[in-house]
């Protein structure tokens, strides 16, 4: 007979995200994870698999979350450029129940050059980004909301790029006024 979980399993993998977030993949031990989640270590292993294994998964559970607040929130844009400038104003407004900063980028950062399926997650969460951004673009320039004189995918490459260097940038500095600046003049591109 299979034994009853006696744990909430998302609200623990939120859990071992949040380390994982703090500390990086290399530098997060298995004790560490065990003892932060609350959970034994079988539990652990017969739940979630070896290290690894919980890393990918907690990329996935965050990919999700971030799928979801943005959608909500591109419930209640009004237009695409309100809706592109949101996609920014998210990095620096971030939930205070986690760390500064973007759990992909650092994933990106710490593991993509030598872990083929941490850099997939952060190839398949990018190009989704950049997808919205170019549709979004390219509703604003049906709609006359922006010039049509920019190819609508180069300006999603660079928007992407200016928000993972954004997501970065929430990490070393609490100047809100900078990051606010740094949005204003990545927007004018649109003008």
């Amino acid at each position: 007979m299979a034994r009853i979980k006696e744990f909430d399993e998302d609200a623990v993998l939120l859990k071992g995200m949040r380390l994982f977030w703090e500390q990086g993949y290399e530098k997060t031990s298995m004790q560490e994870l065990v003892s932060h989640m609350g959970i034994h270590k079988g539990s652990m292993y017969d739940t979630f698999g070896d290290k690894h294994s919980l890393y990918i998964k907690t990329l996935k559970r965050y990919s999700e979350m971030l799928e979801q607040s943005v959608k909500r929130r591109m419930d209640v844009t009004r237009s695409a450029k309100e809706a592109i400038r949101m996609l920014f104003e998210m990095a620096i407004h971030q939930r205070e129940e986690f760390p500064e900063g973007c759990f992909l980028v650092n994933t990106a950062v710490e593991l993509a050059k030598r872990d083929s399926q941490a850099r997939d997650w952060v190839h398949l969460n990018w190009a989704s980004t950049e997808q919205l951004i170019r549709d979004l673009i390219v509703e604003g320039q049906q709609s006359g909301e922006f010039p049509k004189t920019h190819n609508a995918e180069w300006l999603s490459y660079y928007f992407n790029n200016a928000l993972i260097g954004l997501r970065v940038m929430v990490k070393s500095t609490t100047n809100r006024e900078k990051l606010s600046q740094i949005i204003e003049m990545t927007m004018s591109v649109l003008e």
